[in-house]
């Protein structure tokens, strides 16, 4: 049984695929962003590396929720989505990867200096990981 957890809305396989889509998007901008970070030594690429990491985390678990729960969070706090997430199987694991992505979230995008080169490549490494496993509950389908 499906547990709703705070404020949700409903949401299908279409919804859920339209947000695959943009975690894949936020993803790939985000890896340009890690290239100029690494390659060009722009320390404020970081920042918006992870901020699109952070984004791409939250497209995945959107498009997780919609395809196993036919509901995601809808909260102001994206921590709610760990809880929904958690109710997938396999879901526990993301749901971490995603509280991770989240702790970075105000210092990236609200942050007055940049964030590390090593936060950086865990926020890629956890958004990538989000997005693999949205990606396996999309292939199961």
């Amino acid at each position: 049984m499906i547990k709703k957890i705070g404020r949700s809305s409903s949401c299908g396989k279409p919804q859920a695929k339209t947000r695959l889509l943009q975690a894949r998007k936020f993803l790939e901008l985000a890896s340009i962003a890690e290239s100029d970070a690494i390659g060009k030594m722009e320390s404020e690429s970081a920042s918006v590396a992870v901020s699109n990491a952070v984004l791409a985390g939250i497209a995945a678990s959107d498009a997780a929720c919609c395809f196993r729960l036919g509901m995601r969070p809808r909260a102001d706090d994206h921590h709610q989505a760990e809880s929904f997430l958690s109710q997938i199987e396999g879901g526990r694991k993301a749901a971490a990867y995603l509280s991770e992505l989240i702790s970075l979230k105000d210092s990236a995008q609200y942050g007055v200096s940049n964030v590390s080169n090593s936060d950086m490549k865990i926020a890629m490494r956890r958004a990538a990981a989000l997005l693999e496993f949205a990606q396996s509950i999309y292939d199961s389908n």
